[in-house]
């Protein structure tokens, strides 16, 4: 069962990152052999079929005797894939602030998929932005640098919001020179800095140099679907604040819902289509929805890549 997301200190008495991390991910693999999603299984994601000059005391035969075929066991340095997490940590992830938020979504999405790809023998590195390049590391697959990053996703996970702004386009312009040309970049954000067709603009020009560099993409647009997609609140007044610039507005949510509601299906059908154009994956993550949404569709695309 995968890890109750109604409190956050039900997460946090799993302790740290990677205990949470493997129980997340061993739950939901034990899941998919139990579901229609098994042919996207990890079983063999340790394993890679034998070819002929092989040496043959690397064959699993017991894999074998399952399935009929020869496939030899991988060693650390043989890295399927490369990837990049990319994630916002502007102030407006820190919304809801109290309990649970976009942050520590993003924070235990990410050590999710770092144990998964520790697993699949796959090298990772992480990139943390908010008006500028804060932290960007190399794909590694070994577990001291799966270590090191639980370290820094440990450390975001106590930082106390800074007031600091978003600024996507120039992190990823950075990004996508620094990092393994042919990466799959998965970037977790709000994508609430695109308010203007300038700003969009701008953001897609970025995530164009990253898919002219070879580099697939994912972005899973983190959000309070009850709260910022849906609108919500309570029947009553409510002191609104900006968590990027401070801006205060006090107004009653049945007074502005209907206005709400048409701008922001109007941003996301603009993001939509922009995505969709530059074959660019957008994927909706709600955070009170689980995890297993993120292995889910990180799974799919990684099919589709093999």
């Amino acid at each position: 069962m995968e890890p109750n997301l109604t409190n956050y200190k039900d997460l946090q008495d799993f302790g740290n990152l990677e205990l949470l991390s493997q129980q997340v991910v061993e739950g939901f693999i034990t899941g998919l052999h139990k579901s229609p999603f098994h042919g996207f299984s990890v079983e063999f994601a340790e394993h890679r079929l034998y070819n002929t000059g092989d040496s043959i005391k690397n064959i699993d035969w017991k894999l074998y005797g399952r399935t009929d075929k020869l496939f030899v066991k991988r060693f650390e340095e043989e890295t399927n894939l490369r990837c990049q997490i990319v994630m916002d940590i502007s102030s407006s992830m820190y919304y809801p602030e109290k309990d649970f938020n976009k942050l520590l979504f993003s924070v235990y999405s990410a050590a999710s998929l770092m144990y998964l790809f520790k697993k699949q023998r796959d090298a990772f590195g992480l990139s943390c932005f908010s008006d500028k390049l804060e932290l960007s590391t190399p794909a590694k697959s070994t577990a001291i640098h799966q270590k090191y990053l639980f370290s820094e996703l440990e450390k975001l996970m106590s930082r106390e919001r800074r007031g600091d702004g978003t600024a996507v386009a120039p992190a990823l312009h950075e990004i996508a020179e620094q990092i393994h040309k042919r990466s799959l970049v998965i970037i977790f954000s709000d994508m609430l800095e695109g308010g203007d067709n300038n700003q969009l603009t701008a953001i897609f020009s970025a995530l164009q140099h990253l898919k002219h560099n070879k580099h697939e993409v994912v972005i899973f647009n983190v959000l309070d679907h009850k709260m910022e997609l849906e609108f919500n609140f309570e029947n009553r007044p409510y002191h609104f604040v900006d968590l990027e610039n401070g801006e205060e507005l006090k107004v009653h949510p049945g007074n502005v819902k209907e206005a709400y509601l048409n701008a922001i299906s109007s941003y996301h059908k603009e993001l939509k289509l922009k995505c969709a154009q530059y074959q660019i994956d957008l994927i909706d993550a709600d955070i009170h929805a689980g995890f297993y949404q993120i292995l889910h569709s990180y799974l799919i695309k990684r099919a589709k890549m093999a």
